[in-house]
């Protein structure tokens, strides 16, 4: 039996994306800490593992920047949690990450195409 595939994202990757993919999240809706990580899995598939320790020092880096703004709330029987919502500045990084990204992924089809056709080979078996 073949063990399942053990698909790592680097952490380069991760700490490239962090910001547009949290950002894209509270563009969605204002949320807090734990959601946004429930999200994230979700999104990958659970490809992405993220902790609170990459998760708070960028939330707190958005805030500093004036992208999100935070607010302690207690929901009726819950916890108090701290709320983080995106600010009109957020959407406009939002906006303009997007755009790099979609030049990047733009850039890496092109790639992978030149790939497949270079070694047809090896593309039909990885594919």
């Amino acid at each position: 039996m073949q063990a399942e595939r053990d698909i790592r994202i680097g952490k380069d990757l991760v700490a490239a994306s962090a910001m547009p993919l949290v950002l894209a999240i509270l563009n969605e809706g204002e949320s807090y800490g734990y959601a946004i990580l429930k999200r994230i899995d979700e999104l990958s598939g659970g490809e992405m593992e993220w902790t609170d320790g990459m998760l708070y020092p960028l939330l707190h880096r958005l805030d500093r920047l004036g992208y999100v703004e935070a607010s302690w709330d207690s929901p009726p029987g819950g916890r108090r949690r701290r709320y983080y919502r995106i600010t009109p500045g957020g959407r406009k990084a939002l906006s303009e990450q997007r755009r790099q990204w979609e030049v990047v992924s733009g850039a890496l089809q092109n790639a992978w195409r030149s790939f497949q056709v270079a070694n047809p080979v090896l593309s039909t078996v990885e594919g």
